[in-house]
């Protein structure tokens, strides 16, 4: 059997011509863009990869504080009820106690470090250091509210046993706190 071929009509040709010139034509446009919309598109380019490559979230906003809270709170609960745990704020030296304070900072100041202000720190520690010390004081808050209702806190017989309660149960309620505020 003879292979069969359809020959492409005159029509398709000049269609195709067509197709080609045009594209001819828009490239020739396009290379001989003003200068001044060339200015303009670079601005807005250079804009827009300012703003990708800023931290994913910079400002500490109403939104991460509730996300602060409601993640304090998920750690905070089963911890905060834990006899364990009251009893080992008890025997605990106030220095580990502050020791183990400050390896929560660390620990919440790493964590943010890289997940937001790895390429841009120098531009945006102010909001840094306002959303390590923010996630910390307000899992305190979240904790310290907690074990008061519990009756675990109790604020007007044994302070400094309150304040080492709050601090310990606060350890792994920050770690949860900074981990929910990464939630988008």
């Amino acid at each position: 059997m003879p292979k069969q071929t359809k020959r492409k009509s005159k029509s398709d040709n000049q269609s195709i011509r067509d197709n080609i010139s045009s594209i001819g034509d828009a490239i020739k446009d396009a290379a001989s863009v003003p200068t001044e919309v060339g200015h303009a598109v670079q601005e807005e380019m250079s804009d827009f990869m300012r703003r990708a490559t800023n931290p994913l979230r910079a400002e500490f906003r109403p939104k991460d504080l509730l996300q602060v809270i409601i993640g304090a709170s998920i750690l905070a609960v089963p911890v905060g009820f834990t006899e364990e745990t009251w009893r080992l704020a008890h025997e605990l030296p106030m220095r580990n106690i502050l020791i183990l304070s400050a390896v929560s900072i660390i620990f919440i100041g790493s964590f943010v470090y890289y997940n937001y202000y790895r390429k841009n720190f120098k531009r945006h520690w102010s909001e840094y250091a306002k959303r390590v010390l923010s996630t910390y004081l307000f899992s305190l808050g979240v904790v310290a509210g907690f074990l008061t209702l519990i009756g675990v806190a109790q604020w007007d017989i044994d302070t400094m046993l309150a304040l080492k309660r709050v601090i310990l149960v606060s350890f792994p309620a920050s770690m949860s706190a900074v981990v929910a505020d990464t939630i988008k």
